[in-house]
């Protein structure tokens, strides 16, 4: 019996995680650089839980960027931040984008094939 108990208080916990979406990502070459805008959606409530980054990951999942979101968004769902200067190694034509949060950690990344210029 006490381990149904036990069970059955971490369920509203894993009903409530929820990690942040992306929903759209845009991205424009500059040079030797990349400039990417993602924009994501997540039920932020407050300092308490937050999206609060997002990154762009090389195909073998090094990291080439990171955008560090500095406080929630409750109000304002969703959302797009942008982050400049990425550099994408040569030849390279797609890459992943994963989002986080402070409380569920970072989601699965996502692929995105780079604009042909």
């Amino acid at each position: 019996m006490l381990k149904y108990l036990i069970f059955a208080l971490f369920l509203p916990v894993a009903a409530l995680a929820d990690e942040p979406t992306i929903v759209a990502v845009d991205a424009t070459q500059s040079g030797d650089s990349w400039r990417f805008d993602v924009t994501l959606e997540h039920p932020d409530t407050g300092w308490d839980h937050y999206a609060d980054g997002w990154e762009v990951l090389a195909e073998d999942g090094t990291s080439l960027g990171l955008r560090v979101l500095h406080h929630p968004h409750e109000n304002e769902q969703p959302f797009t931040r942008s982050l400049s200067g990425v550099v994408i190694p040569e030849g390279v034509t797609s890459v992943q984008i994963r989002a986080r949060c402070n409380v569920d950690g970072w989601g699965e990344p996502i692929p995105f094939d780079l604009p042909v210029s």
